[in-house]
């Protein structure tokens, strides 16, 4: 099993700079192509060996401007805003899991790239996950950042903004006033230093990205996907031993508030030969906090590992032995697992 390491410094190239492309700003703006009928938002950038930067829940793929053009000097980076997200189409629509998957997929194949590393924050972690089960041959490496779908446990909000009425909840929090009262709040929680002091910035402006009924509808669909009262719905654990011989990083935040960090400890153990990394001190938005050493991190894994070697043959044999010494009762009393 991969151990925890620092890495500070810039890559393992970060000494020859004539290597290095030169991207703009202007590089990563939005884009749209409409797919199976729907406008789709990305942002692209760069040439090389591709990254498939996908966001989470209620976010953009505007979480990730401050990396793109550094890692568009060695990259081909693609930053979708997800279906219901962002500046992307906002249909009554499968806002799955699995869905979004595949809604990654035909953004390859648009872009004509057949394969990249995923890099998945929060929810987009877990559909980085949902893409490497279902499309193993196309997935490079994975880098789960604060990844749901581990665990059951979440942050209580998510689990209340889950339940009946969660739309007048939060229509009711972008009323005029509101933000005063929200923001002396999150100053009272940071000032008594706690995880959620340290994400409620964060949270409250993916709040301030939903204008509209539309825009609420796409992100409780969503949530609703994975979340319940009781916590998470959708768990990759038991089908994490498939990822055997796939080079993953887990990338989280000590003091994380939404996933918690002991998710990221569940995870490193139950995926063969993964890596993890911890951002002390920092919460659910590890590369918010500390880009630059985000980008060291994911530089350097790209360039220290090969992609993912995928047969069928090797797939057949690891879903044939299962999870090892697990019997049909076992798996009989897992009943909350994702059967997708």
């Amino acid at each position: 099993m991969g151990g925890e390491r620092v890495v500070t410094g810039l890559g393992p190239h970060a000494s020859d700079r004539s290597r290095l492309r030169s991207v703009s700003e202007d590089d990563v703006q939005l884009r749209h192509h409409v797919v199976h009928g729907y406008r789709r938002a990305y942002r692209i950038a760069g040439e090389g060996p591709a990254l498939l930067l996908i966001h989470g829940i209620g976010d953009s793929s505007a979480t990730w401007v401050d990396l793109i053009a550094g890692l568009a000097r060695r990259y081909t980076v693609i930053a979708p805003d997800l279906l219901g997200h962002g500046a992307s189409d906002k249909p009554r629509a499968d806002y799955s899991v699995a869905a979004y998957a595949n809604g990654m997929r035909d953004l390859l194949g648009v872009l004509g790239i057949d394969s990249a590393t995923l890099v998945g924050h929060s929810f987009g972690g877990g559909v980085a996950m949902q893409f490497a089960y279902q499309f193993p041959e196309r997935t490079e490496r994975l880098v789960l950042v604060g990844a749901g779908g581990v665990a059951r446990d979440v942050n209580p909000v998510l689990r209340a903004v889950s339940l009946p009425g969660a739309d007048l909840l939060l229509s009711t929090l972008s009323l005029p006033g509101m933000r005063t009262v929200t923001g002396l709040f999150t100053e009272l929680i940071k000032r008594l230093d706690t995880d959620l002091g340290q994400d409620a910035p964060e949270l409250l402006n993916l709040v301030d990205a939903l204008p509209d009924a539309t825009s609420r509808s796409a992100f409780i669909r969503t949530l609703r996907a994975v979340v319940d009262w009781r916590g998470q719905v959708v768990t990759m654990l038991d089908r994490c031993y498939l990822s055997e011989g796939m080079p993953t990083m887990l990338l989280w935040g000590s003091r994380d508030s939404v996933v918690p960090v002991e998710h990221a400890y569940g995870a490193h153990a139950a995926m063969p030969g993964s890596r993890l990394e911890i951002f002390e001190g920092a919460g659910h938005f590890p590369h918010h906090v500390d880009p630059t050493r985000f980008m060291a991190l994911v530089e350097e894994f790209v360039e220290t590992t090969g992609p993912a070697d995928w047969s069928t043959e090797r797939w057949r044999e690891l879903l044939r032995a299962g999870r090892g010494g697990e019997s049909e009762s076992d798996v009989r009393m897992a009943s909350e697992r994702s059967a997708t």
